[in-house]
């Protein structure tokens, strides 16, 4: 739903859709789901939300949540600033 394909892009939709899988554990929605927040699609611009779905895939080893978090981090983005 988020990339429209196959289906009608709806941003929205897909937070939701991501939101169920997260809550399930699934690492690859948490950093999707980490990911709207960051940018603010599909829901509202939310850093502590990013980060905090960024945190759960990443403690999951998801790499590229690794690496996020990372940069939440470095930027202070939601988090306490720590470099």
């Amino acid at each position: 739903f988020l990339h429209g394909a196959g289906v009608v892009q709806d941003a929205e939709e897909a937070v939701k859709l991501y939101r169920q899988a997260a809550d399930q554990g699934l690492r690859e929605a948490q950093y999707e789901l980490g990911h709207c927040y960051d940018e603010g699609r599909g829901c509202v611009k939310n850093e502590e939300e990013a980060a905090r779905f960024y945190r759960q895939a990443a403690e999951q080893s998801l790499a590229l949540a690794q690496y996020r978090l990372g940069e939440c981090c470095m930027l202070g983005a939601g988090v306490v600033h720590d470099i």
